[in-house]
């Protein structure tokens, strides 16, 4: 564990080094970011990161961070809860509650609980009316290497008043270190998907995906634009033991296998998320979490937190050359 740098606010930052087998991870306690994946066999890293701190508390500030308590978006910025209406911040045109606003997990310097050479604990505890949400919550995330090249990601998250969870790993991927995802192929198991407003959130219909352009049950070819990604793929109806959902291949011939026992998996292309320096379109975002806008759509999976069921989720990348 060594420092990265140091917050607008003064805070220590520090950067968290995981190996095992063919894989090696950095991690920050800024965010809980994954800042770099190296897999043996690959010359280059398969997340977009940054060297800078300034980057991640600027425009990067969404790049392989561990965002909640709620990712995405909430599309009229309050939620009801045992009959309490809270209103949260309109930080997206006005209206719009996107990623739990200022005070998100995302942009918090993080607790180190426990570091071993393969394995690390982060914790934050945000008190009640943090985000606008009730509730003294308590979140821990474990990020595992197990060889060959597996990193499993462990988030729980505890609560004394009934709140919302629904947290997300906001990492973009380009497997081959090329200006755009361009020709990477994508498979996932998914027959249904969320599509979405001119705003990006949920209209409220559930659609199959059979004779559309969001139907990746068949591994296939992606190029920008084709088809525009900002959408959740659901996965189910409940979350589930882990299971593979998706899997990302470079014309490289490198691989990321992704499992979840989340409900959903946001795919995002980019087109506003640019690096310093960079192009848009340079990776895919690729979320596993829980059905957006889930609050204000009572067919989706519910996201509510209650003392007595406490959040959890497991999502695992497994990667291969």
């Amino acid at each position: 564990m060594i420092h990265f740098g140091t917050t607008q606010n003064g805070e220590d930052v520090q950067k968290i080094t995981l190996a095992a087998g063919d894989l090696t991870v950095q991690l920050l306690t800024w965010g809980a970011v994954v800042q770099d994946v190296q897999l043996a066999g690959a010359d280059r890293s398969l997340t977009l990161g940054s060297d800078q701190l300034s980057d991640y508390e600027g425009d990067m500030r969404h790049h392989g961070a561990l965002i909640g308590p709620v990712a995405n978006r909430i599309s009229n910025a309050r939620v009801r809860l045992d009959g309490m209406m809270y209103e949260l911040e309109r930080n997206q045109d006005g209206r719009i509650h996107l990623h739990s606003g200022a005070q998100a997990t995302h942009l918090q310097v993080w607790d180190v609980v426990e570091v071993t050479p393969s394995a690390a604990t982060l914790a934050i505890t945000l008190p009640d009316g943090m985000c606008g949400l009730p509730g003294t919550r308590k979140i821990t995330a474990r990020f595992e290497i197990t060889a060959p090249a597996t990193l499993t990601m462990t988030v729980h998250g505890t609560t004394d008043a009934t709140t919302l969870m629904n947290f997300a790993n906001h990492s973009y991927w380009n497997l081959d270190g090329s200006e755009t995802y361009d020709g990477h192929r994508l498979w996932i198991a998914a027959d249904r998907y969320l599509p979405c407003m001119q705003d990006d959130y949920p209209t409220g219909e559930i659609v199959d995906v059979t004779g559309t352009d969001m139907d990746f049950r068949a591994e296939r070819e992606i190029t920008v634009n084709r088809p525009p990604f900002d959408n959740n793929f659901c996965l189910s109806d409940t979350d589930q033991p882990l299971r593979d959902v998706l899997t990302l291949t470079g014309g490289s011939g490198v691989q990321m296998t992704m499992g979840t026992t989340a409900t959903g998996i946001q795919v995002y292309d980019a087109r506003d998320a640019q690096r310093p320096g960079k192009t848009r379109y340079e990776g895919l975002a690729i979320e596993a979490q829980a059905w957006p806008d889930a609050p204000n759509n009572a067919a989706f999976p519910s996201i509510k937190v209650t003392p007595d069921a406490p959040y959890s989720q497991t999502t695992q990348w497994r990667f291969q050359a």
